[in-house]
């Protein structure tokens, strides 16, 4: 495993310490830079219109299409990092 992917696996598991929760701004941008790097490009339906926090969280994931996925790993260390200062 290569230490890019150990410090991707690392931060998914200290986002999760956070003492204080991010803004939903902050929350969106780390799922969609989180999907990108696990999956890549976004895949499946958009969910529906009344899903407003799936359409949103599918959204912001498609926003980072194109994306190769270890520049959005990279991206979601440096964000995990700030918050976790």
């Amino acid at each position: 495993m290569s230490d890019l992917q150990q410090a991707f696996e690392q931060a998914a598991k200290d986002v999760k310490t956070l003492t204080e929760r991010p803004d939903n701004d902050t929350l969106l941008k780390l799922y969609a830079l989180y999907k990108q790097g696990a999956e890549g490009d976004v895949s499946g339906e958009k969910p529906g219109f009344f899903d407003f926090v799936g359409t949103a969280k599918y959204e912001a994931w498609g926003k980072l299409k194109g994306t190769p996925q270890d520049a959005a790993q990279q991206q979601y260390v440096a964000l995990v990092n700030k918050l976790t200062g």
